[in-house]
Formats: structure tokens, sequence, C-alpha cells
């Protein structure tokens, strides 16, 4: 029998609710996972089968927390297991069923963000557009917005508001085209093209509801548009569904996720049941009432109040700097006397600000001190020219159609396939309205291209039919496959070609490396393992994962990442820097003086501040240089709302240039915060 007994009576409750609507408002650090999982494994002791319970969430990490969860509770044992899942790697599974219902093939390619640039630069090629015209990554930006909205490539002309729309309209047509034409689909369209699927196949959409008795959702706050439509269209036929979530954590408008899924929940779902989770477990008192107080001043929100079940422990700090530099040097003091002096692990203390250009200075103090850190969310390993390059390969073993990574790879490394020789190729694809590779051979057979190309063409194509065979009829022997590929095409030439620097060379060569120990460990893992596949997993695992590789790097070093990273996350002790007007609320959102921009800046400080577990330091800048010039700054808002009193002045602490150079001695002097020294100051 399930043990209920650790649970709090809210909990309890959630997890005792096992049918109907069920909206489970879960605030920082109140135990949410704890509940889902709970809740997952009392279904399934109340005679729900597994394998008909769908639990979604937003990333693999969280995915794979769940699922592990739930076995500790159920026991391996189990024949079948429920469906735990991110909402793209389930609506992977259904399209690679049912996605030649929309005349896409079933072994359909991911593109990934290279990918997506490449055929964005060549749709706005084709309505006459430069690159100074509109930019590729602005136009994938617009197109994302709107797939995200729900809304298709022939639906966008009827959202246009001005001429960068209307021009982002005719390119997403060409766009959209290119990916069907090269039998491909981008991150957005797993979700967009699923729910086109649903609407357009009402078959297809039975199909699907029918495999599912309950639905689970996590961090429900966080969907966009298209997963509000899929999780409606799933639950339809039983109206089974659990959501949890928090509105006052709602911070990724930007990518289109909508908080009025959540306010409105029981409009959309009748009957609904709400339970709150307010037990917080994570943060101390005083912690706990800066939280409140600041987010309280939100007005579209759940009526609901943190309760801290942590003593009150260490006043919260509040820090005025001269300028920017001081911040950074004085913070990153402070860190490292906490590292060498008291021994606190530097991966217990994160450093959160609001823009990407805030870390640099903190970065060079870290460096100048030799204080171990990591930034998070920096360049991905998916994004690096080489595990491009090999993906491309991968990609067109896969599905020769792929114009784009065919380009990519036809003359890397360099085999004699000039650019004029490409250029003539892609023209007569174009005029015999056929794929790239389609024309390859009446390329070479031709005589269009010259005669040595001639060779180097035929020679590309045959190797690329001889390892497409070996991958689709070894799948168990990928690996060897790839590393025959790469040895045959001589990749490392390429590498060395790229960087003269002996270290940096061979340090690319281990990224490929680590490459091919990848496709490995998904044979491991995998029952049926297959290059598309691989493929597939590689495509999620770019977006998902990221944050997860990231933390593995900063095992022992001090944590620097923007807010909206550190969502998900706790630190013991947490720096939240820069708390000015224009950081943070950012500057766009004060120029917009709209409510719900507003808004969502409170709640981003609201998720910085619910980091901190035991001690959390607010710092900000009197004066900070802007275009070439130091310009003052004004405090944030925040800091006068999480005061018990707005209208008082704050009570920080002002560090200024005397108190600057006094704390460059290795001795740390009360100048520097005045709480080394101080009886009544917050002890370490």
């Amino acid at each position: 029998m399930l043990n209920l007994s650790g649970l709090n009576p809210p909990q309890k409750q959630a997890v005792q609710t096992l049918s109907g609507p069920l909206l489970v408002l879960a605030g920082a650090g109140t135990g949410k996972t704890r509940v889902i999982t709970f809740r997952m494994a009392n279904l399934i002791q109340h005679g729900i089968r597994p394998d008909r319970i769908l639990s979604v969430t937003f990333t693999n990490k969280a995915a794979r927390e769940m699922r592990e969860r739930a076995t500790k509770l159920l026991g391996s044992r189990l024949k079948q297991k429920p469906v735990v899942s991110t909402f793209h790697a389930h609506c992977v599974r259904i399209l690679r069923e049912d996605i030649d219902v929309l005349g896409y093939p079933k072994n359909f390619v991911i593109y990934d963000r290279s990918d997506q640039e490449s055929a964005a630069r060549k749709a706005l090629r084709e309505i006459r557009l430069g690159d100074k015209a509109m930019k590729p990554s602005d136009l994938l930006n617009r197109i994302s917005q709107w797939k995200m909205s729900g809304i298709t490539e022939n639906e966008a002309s009827d959202h246009v508001h001005a001429d960068f729309d209307f021009l982002a309209s005719m390119a997403y047509r060409r766009y959209q085209k290119q990916l069907r034409a090269s039998g491909a689909v981008d991150f957005d369209d797993l979700l967009l093209l699923t729910s086109r699927l649903f609407k357009q196949s009402p078959e297809t959409l039975q199909k699907h509801q029918s495999k599912f008795d309950h639905v689970q959702v996590d961090e429900y706050q966080d969907t966009n548009g298209v997963q509000f439509q899929l999780v409606e269209q799933l639950v339809k036929p039983h109206h089974n569904i659990c959501v949890v979530g928090d509105d006052d954590q709602s911070i990724y408008g930007w990518r289109g996720a909508e908080v009025q899924h959540i306010l409105n929940f029981g409009e959309h779902f009748p009957g609904t049941k709400t339970i709150r989770l307010e037990n917080n477990y994570r943060c101390t008192g005083h912690i706990i009432a800066f939280a409140n107080r600041l987010v309280k001043n939100n007005r579209e929100r759940h009526d609901k109040k943190l309760i801290a079940h942590k003593n009150n422990g260490t006043p919260v700090r509040m820090l005025a700097f001269d300028d920017e530099t001081m911040e950074a040097e004085n913070v990153v003091r402070e860190i490292s006397y906490l590292i060498t002096e008291l021994r606190v692990r530097p991966k217990d203390v994160a450093i959160l600000f609001r823009t990407n250009e805030q870390p640099r200075l903190f970065e060079t103090e870290m460096r100048r001190l030799n204080v171990p850190y990591v930034l998070l969310g920096g360049q991905s390993f998916f994004d690096r020219k080489e595990i491009r390059d090999v993906l491309a390969y991968l990609k067109v073993l896969a599905a020769p159609r792929d114009e784009v990574s065919l380009l990519r790879i036809i003359n890397t490394p360099s085999r004699g396939i000039g650019t004029t020789t490409t250029e003539k190729l892609v023209q007569l694809a174009v005029s015999h309205g056929k794929s790239l590779w389609d024309v390859v051979p009446e390329g070479i057979a031709s005589g269009i291209v010259p005669k040595q190309a001639q060779v180097a063409l035929n020679d590309f194509h045959r190797l690329l039919i001889h390892f497409r065979q070996q991958a689709l009829e070894r799948p168990n022997d990928l690996v060897d496959v790839v590393r025959s590929l790469l040895t045959t095409i001589n990749y490392d030439s390429e590498i060395d070609r790229q960087y003269k620097d002996e270290t940096q060379a061979e340090a690319r060569k281990q990224v490929v490396h680590d490459l091919v120990n990848s496709i490995g460990q998904y044979i491991e893992r995998t029952s049926t393992p297959s290059l598309h596949g691989f493929l597939e997993t590689t495509a999620l695992m770019d977006r998902d994962e990221q944050s997860d590789k990231d933390s593995e790097l900063a095992d022992n070093a001090v944590r620097l990442m923007t807010l909206h990273s550190a969502k998900g996350l706790e630190f013991p002790r947490v720096y939240l820097v820069g708390m000015e007007e224009g950081l943070l609320p950012h500057k766009r959102s004060v120029e917009s003086d709209l409510e719900k921009d507003i808004a969502e800046e409170r709640r981003l400080a609201y998720v910085g501040v619910t980091r901190a577990m035991d001690y959390l330091t607010l710092t900000r800048a009197k004066t900070r240089m802007k275009w070439g010039k130091r310009r003052e700054s004004i405090g944030s808002r925040f800091l006068y709302e999480m005061q018990a009193d707005p209208g008082a002045q704050l009570p920080e602490e002002h560090i200024g240039e005397g108190e600057h150079e006094s704390v460059q001695s290795t001795a740390p002097k009360k100048t520097l915060t005045s709480f080394f020294e101080d009886d009544d100051a917050p002890p370490f």
C-alpha cells in the first residue's frame, strides 16, 4: 500500500483526487514533483493500468526525475510503465505513426537551429531580401511566434501588423515549402503539426485519445497556445486532467507561454478542483517574507501565499555600490573569502542576473581571484561546427533529400566540389522541380560540371549510398559505421585545416569522439536502435538537456546564470545582482509601460529570490556605463516592494570608493559590507 504519511494535508488531498479536472497550484519549494509522482503511483494502486497514464513536462531532466521517482515508489517489477515524456518527445511519437496523413514522410528529419537558419536564408533570397533587410534569425523568431500560437504558413498573412510581418509571412511560406521538400520539420513543427493532424484527421485524434485515461501536466504555467490545444484535444473524452504549476513563476512569455492558461484553467475545464500547495521547505522565513511581499503586487494571479517551514535565518542583505565594477569586485571578493576561509563549497553559491551582458565583469574578477566558476547556458555542444558537420552527414544518410545538410557537407572536407559546381546543381534541381540529391547523377552525366568535379561528385554520391545502406542495415553497429565514415572522409584533416594550434585541434577532435560515444550510449539504452532514432534523440536533447550538461561541468564551481536559467534550481547562497530599473525590470518592459510586461519581470525577480535557501544578497550599482558614458542608475522598484514599508528608504549598505580600496588586502574588513565584525550581522 502506498504510504502517504510523509505528505502534508494539501499534498495528500491532491494525491487522493483521482478523477476530473484538478488544478494544483504549487508555489516555489512546495514539493510539486513529489505530488505528481505520488499521484501517478496512487492511480496505479487504484487499478489504472500504468501505460494508460500520460505525464507530460517540459524538459528531459524533469521527465527522467519523474520516471525515476515513480519507479522507486512502485518498484521496478511493473510489467507496464507510466508514459512520462516531454511535450516535444510525445509529439514525435505521434508524428512517427501518422505524419503521412499531412503529406510528410514518417522518417522525417528534425532540423536544428543551424539547419533552420540555412533554410531561412534561402527563403529570404527567394523573396529578394538580403540579410540587411531581414536577418534569418529575426525571421525564425517571428515564425516561431506564429507557430507557438498555432498559426500556419497559410494563415500568417492574416496576422500582419507591420511591413516586417508582411515580408516575414511571405518568407514563412517559402521556408515551410523547403522543409516539406526536404522531408524535414523544425522544433516548433513537432507541436504545430501534431495539433494540425488532430484537427484534420478525427480518426487519428480518436486513436491517440483512446490510448490514455489520465493526463498529468507539470509546469502548466509554461504552456503556449499549441500545447494548450494539444492537452485540450487529448483529454476531451474524459477530462481526467491534473495540471501542476505556479502562475507566480510564469516567466517565458517571450517564447510563447501564456499565463492565462493556468489563471483560467477552471473556465476551460468546468468542475475543476483547485488545491494550493503553500508550505515552502526550501527558503528561510526572511526570504519567504521578501518573496510574498514582492509577488502580491501582481494583480492577475491566484490568491496564495508561501508559508516558511524553516526558521527566519539570516536577514536578506541589500548592497549598493558606486558602479558596476565595484559591484563585481566586492561580490566576488566576498565569495572568495567564503570559499577559502569559511570552507563554503563553490557549487553552493550562485550569482543570478537578468541580461547576458552582466556576467562579463564577474567572470573577469573570478579569473583574477582564481574562484572556480561556470557560466551556465553557454554554447551548446550541438552548436559546435564539428558536431554540426558530422550530424549533417548522418542526416543525409537518413534522408538524402535534406538539402540543407547536403549542401553543408558536399565539400566538407574539401573534395574538389566547388561553389560553381554546387550552384549549377542547385539551378538544375530548381529547373527540374527535383531535390538536389535526385539531380546529382544527371549533373554528372550531362557534363554541366567540370571533369574533375564530375569525378569528385561521383565518388561523393557513391560514398553516401554505401554508408546509407550500412547505417540502415546495421543499426546495432552504428558506432562502427560512423567511425568508418569519418575515417573514409578524413574528417580530422578538416579540423587540422581549421585549427592550426595543435592543442585546440585535439580538443575539437575529442568533441567528435564525444559524439561517437553518445551514439554508443544511445544504442546501450535503446532496445531497437536506428539512425533515425539517434538523430531524433539528439534533436530533442539539443533544446532540453544543455542545462544538465552545464550542471555536470559545474560540479564544484560557482554558478553564474540568468534568472531564466535558474528556474527550478536552488542554492544555499544566492547573489541577485543588478537590481536596477532598466535591468530588472528590463528596459523593454519599462518602456512598454504595459502591466503584463512588468508583471512578468516581477515574477522573474520572484523566481530569483526563491532560489535562495539560506542566504540572499540583493545588489545594485548607483552608476553604470551605457553607450560609453557613465549614467546614474535608479534602484529597482522591486527592492521597494519587498520592504515591509514600501514607501520607506531602502535599508541598504553603500559601498563607496574608500571602502573599495580598503578591501584590496587579503584580510576582510568591516568596510566591505559591515558584516564581518558586527555582532548583529548575519553569520556565515
